[in-house]
């Protein structure tokens, strides 16, 4: 799974999310959000509080094109 640590989030997905639109999930301890990436919104939410997820939804707007070149990247190969 490729991935990037972005204050203290990993960022990254799964090979086997080929067939989707570009996503990202945002993993800290046991908690994990599901991203879209066209436009940004949030998918499904397990552990997050709604203020963390204002806070990964701010990280993944801010990073968004980082994050998008790794999806393209990963999946042009």
């Amino acid at each position: 799974m490729p991935f990037i640590v972005i204050e203290g989030y990993r960022f990254g997905f799964f090979s086997l999310d080929r067939g989707e639109p570009p996503h990202v999930h945002a993993f800290r301890g046991d908690n994990e959000a599901k991203i879209w990436l066209e436009p940004i919104r949030l998918e499904w939410n397990y552990g997050y509080h709604q203020r963390e997820l204002n806070r990964i939804l701010a990280l993944t707007r801010r990073h968004r094109a980082k994050l998008l070149e790794m999806w393209n990247d990963h999946f042009s190969q």
